[in-house]
């Protein structure tokens, strides 16, 4: 991509955490700085790479689950990402045409690229937002919500790989605590968030990273990522490394392929259910 973007809002000099997190899945809606600085991570953390896949593979099978287990219809995507096919709601409508889903985020490259989120299924709607998860009550009072989502039903709030750009200075269990206040009983808690328990120093290289590009991130334990969850009853298996909940078999997998190890993933995730 080139800088001709930069007059329309989208900042290329330095590096962003969703451009880098799409050069980590070979996306191309990045930038040489984003790619810099991705290979920074990199060199520090090569599990990087197996990290972000396992991350959007544990939001495809939540997302199945939710749909036909839990009778989930609607989705409130926060911190959606660069779209990468296939998008949240291309997975739930196809297991229900009729899903609706919300997507937000703070980044223009995002909202560039947002009418790949709104190629819904004719039963279903999808729509964008612009919005921080810093700020609920801006998202929860956008008319778009309300033209979408019915909050007098269940809706499964989808927070992947989000949190940990939260800092605890932030407030993240607020912040999650009132998003979830507005759902009903019977809506969902699905979210992933990077780790450093199995590998302290290589983490702290991560957040020194990211931190010194002007991203400021908090990577935390697993009984920290459980906190999420308070008030919620934990699907099984609880709180599991990211390829560790509910694995299914790979299409096409020969059996050669060596499974990542919990280090290279580095992925706490977990689904809960409001009561």
């Amino acid at each position: 991509m080139t800088n001709s973007h930069a007059a329309r809002g989208i900042d290329t000099s330095r590096p962003h955490s969703a451009r880098m997190y799409d050069y980590y899945l070979g996306g191309k809606d990045h930038f040489e700085v984003d790619k810099q600085a991705a290979e920074t991570v990199a060199t520090a953390y090569p599990g990087i790479f197996v990290c972000a896949r396992e991350n959007r593979a544990f939001m495809h099978r939540a997302t199945r689950v939710l749909a036909r287990e839990h009778g989930i219809r609607q989705w409130l995507d926060i911190g959606t990402g660069i779209p990468t096919e296939p998008n949240l709601h291309q997975v739930a409508q196809s297991v229900v045409p009729d899903a609706r889903v919300v997507y937000a985020d703070n980044d223009p490259l995002v909202l560039k690229y947002a009418e790949r989120l709104m190629r819904s299924t004719p039963q279903g709607r999808t729509t964008y937002i612009e919005a921080d998860a810093n700020e609920p009550e801006t998202l929860l009072t956008a008319p778009e919500l309300a033209e979408v989502l019915d909050l007098s039903r269940p809706v499964a709030l989808s927070l992947n790989a989000l949190m940990h750009f939260i800092t605890d200075a932030q407030d993240p269990y607020g912040i999650v605590g009132r998003l979830l206040e507005v759902l009903p009983s019977g809506s969902a808690l699905a979210l992933s968030h990077c780790t450093p328990d199995f590998d302290p120093q290589t983490w702290e290289k991560v957040t020194a990273i990211y931190t010194g590009a002007g991203t400021p991130v908090q990577f935390r334990a697993q009984k920290d990522v459980a906190r999420f969850f308070d008030g919620l009853e934990l699907l099984d298996p609880g709180i599991a490394v990211g390829h560790r909940w509910r694995p299914e078999a790979a299409q096409g997998n020969t059996g050669t392929d060596e499974p990542p190890t919990d280090a290279q993933v580095s992925l706490w995730v977990g689904v809960g259910i409001k009561p």
